[in-house]
């Protein structure tokens, strides 16, 4: 089977296999390319100014949190 030629050893694999080999190469090919990179977008900018004079940005961060689920001291 050493001499065998990727092709032909895919012509020996079942179809489900073929399919996985497929993927894996898809994946590979993805991984590899070069990314396009954008530059950043900053559409949020300027959307909490109605709250700047009511919260500090470090308030404005803890209050962030909370909405995540919270923040415990003790984890970080």
């Amino acid at each position: 089977m050493v001499n065998l030629s990727l092709q032909e050893m895919l012509h020996r694999l079942s179809p489900e296999l073929q399919t996985e080999v497929r993927d894996f190469v898809e994946f590979l090919l993805e991984r590899k390319s070069p990314r396009q990179r954008h530059p950043m977008k900053f559409q949020w900018e300027g959307a909490l100014k109605d709250m700047r004079n009511r919260y500090t940005s470090v308030q404005l961060q803890h209050q962030i949190a909370d909405w995540r689920g919270g923040y415990n001291e003790s984890s970080a």
